[in-house]
């Protein structure tokens, strides 16, 4: 399993021409999409499904992106970042967005090697793009990804190879909700749907053996109907 790989990507937009456009650039770089035609349907579905990254369109026929990226930061999904990809270009609305917490600003229409860039850029300051580093420090873990090990205060702790790979997109997703779907999709690579207990029990064990209670600086927390966020205390 390889989870330094990005997941998956968000598309909040509600004109179908465009969206299939993006999702065709996007899909042709390798990337996994979810479209949302609607504000309605992203806030909907974003308990059960986790996205990476977000790209948002600013004029839905329902709300604005605006509303929904405010709601998004005050909610436990606060450092999902967000690429604004919008036609209105005034100064006052960059300003605005950006201020509002959106990572990024483009306006329409993107040239599509511009807009691949700054996905990929976005995604490599959050850690989820690129060459994936040998060792990956959250003291007082240490991640050893070549050996695939991971140690607390130089001790190595015993686990199996799933519950390596969950903890390694947990710790690169520190402070995120990750869905229980999502885990199923890019940890055990089967369909997020599957009616199955095997996450909960895994976060179970994973959270015993790493000792993920607060009590070493970290907590694995689950979300009320949401999933799962691991976080500094």
């Amino acid at each position: 399993m390889n989870t330094s790989a990005p997941g998956m990507i968000g598309l909040v937009e509600d004109d179908p021409d465009q969206a299939a456009l993006f999702r065709m650039w996007l899909e042709a770089a390798g990337y996994a999409i979810r479209h949302y035609p609607h504000a309605s349907e992203f806030r909907r579905r974003l308990g059960a499904e986790s996205v990476d990254l977000l790209i948002l369109d600013w004029n839905l026929p329902d709300d604005s992106g605006l509303e929904v990226l405010l709601n998004l930061r005050r909610s436990g999904h606060s450092r999902l970042p967000v690429l604004f990809l919008t036609a209105r270009n005034d100064e006052a609305d960059i300003v605005a967005g950006l201020r509002a917490g959106a990572d990024d600003y483009l306006t329409k229409p993107p040239r599509q090697g511009e807009l691949l860039a700054r996905v990929d850029a976005l995604l490599r300051r959050v850690g989820m793009q690129g060459e994936a580093p040998a060792e990956e420090d959250a003291a007082p873990y240490r991640i050893d990804t070549a050996r695939r090990r991971i140690l607390l205060d130089g001790t190595e702790i015993p686990l199996t190879e799933r519950e390596f790979d969950l903890a390694l997109f947990l710790f690169r997703r520190r402070g995120r909700v990750v869905s229980r779907d999502a885990l199923l999709e890019s940890v055990w690579n089967i369909r997020g749907d599957v009616a199955t207990r095997t996450v909960d029990t895994h976060i179970s064990r994973l959270r015993k053996k790493l000792e993920l209670n607060g009590a070493r600086g970290w907590r694995l927390n689950a979300v009320y109907q949401h999933g799962y966020r691991l976080e500094q205390t």
